[in-house]
């Protein structure tokens, strides 16, 4: 048994991040706090809708999209209550519940969990190149889970707090659609995964309303407290190969978790935009044709084009 230390797991991520393609630069944003009170909420131009389509149109694939500006209210949506694959960006489900396990004193930051076959599962991340028997904290294995989405660090997670807990505490903040189903590549199912309607939605289920809704609740810092809904906003804030919405907002800070398989990619995020407000936005593109693991695939592009018409439609 080996334990990894400070100065290995430092070099470990400096590494993963230079391998990646893009990333957020390191900025300062708000704290979360509340929007401000509007009466009624900005009308949307009717533009909006009308380019959206024109989008999604030229699209070979299905395409479910909700957006809201959190400081004026306005929002959009183009199928955004349809129930979707998830793909990764369940992992912010799963960020939750231990964030609020160790909140709640029932999991400590320093727990260790222990890499081995049972968990290892390949895809992205680095810790199934690593050697079994490593020991890594839970609070480390979190970090990797959201900055590099790595697949094996996601199980070894799930193995200590479990999927049927993720699911509870989804519904406790009355999200009824988001989640997950089982471990990242089998294993660990959760008794909704069990279902055999659910069987289509692979790692996890969510709207894209809900999933915008979740991210919308930790800036309002509404999720287990404002101290832990900022920390869980600056691990967002720090995700690694950022190839979908914003792609061309590389100096604006923004919040983000994105998933792929390879029929589909998805993303969820915050925008702090200086002049055009605080923009949440939950997008997946589903049902392509033929897989494409490169930074410029059509979803990813579809995906940035939407994210700058959200800017200007719901912008103030």
């Amino acid at each position: 048994m080996r334990t990894i230390t400070t100065v290995a797991l430092a070099l470990l991520l400096c590494a993963a991040s230079a391998r990646s393609q893009t990333g957020n630069p390191p900025a300062p944003t708000p704290s979360p706090t509340p929007a401000a009170a509007t009466a009624t909420p900005k009308p949307v131009p009717t533009w909006l809708d009308r380019r959206v389509r024109a989008e999604v149109e030229g699209f070979n694939g299905n395409v479910y999209l909700y957006a809201k500006n959190l400081d004026t209210g306005a929002e959009y949506s183009h199928g955004g209550d349809e129930p979707v694959r998830t793909a990764s960006t369940i992992k912010v489900a799963v960020m939750v519940e231990a964030f609020a396990r160790v909140a709640e004193g029932r999991a400590k930051w320093s727990d260790e969990l222990v890499l081995g076959k049972p968990v290892r599962y390949g895809g992205s991340g680095v810790l199934n190149e690593l050697t079994d028997g490593l020991r890594l904290p839970l609070r480390d294995a979190v970090t990797l889970m959201m900055m590099l989405s790595d697949n094996t660090a996601t199980n070894m997670v799930l193995e200590h707090l479990t999927t049927d807990a993720v699911n509870e505490r989804m519904q406790s903040l009355g999200l009824t659609q988001t989640r997950i189903m089982r471990k990242v590549g089998g294993g660990g199912e959760s008794r909704e995964g069990k279902l055999e309607s659910n069987k289509r939605f692979g790692l996890g289920r969510t709207t894209p309303r809900e999933m915008a809704a979740l991210l919308e609740r930790m800036e309002r810092g509404e999720v287990v407290s404002p101290a832990v809904s900022k920390e869980m906003l600056d691990l967002l804030k720090r995700e690694q190969g950022t190839n979908g919405i914003w792609r061309g907002q590389w100096r604006v800070p923004k919040a983000t978790k994105s998933g792929a398989l390879d029929a589909l990619r998805s993303n969820v995020g915050i925008i702090y935009h200086p002049q055009r407000g605080r923009i949440v936005l939950a997008v997946t593109c589903d049902d392509m044709p033929a897989p494409e693991w490169t930074p410029d695939n059509p979803a990813h592009l579809l995906m940035s084009r939407l994210s700058e018409l959200i800017i200007d439609g719901l912008g103030k």
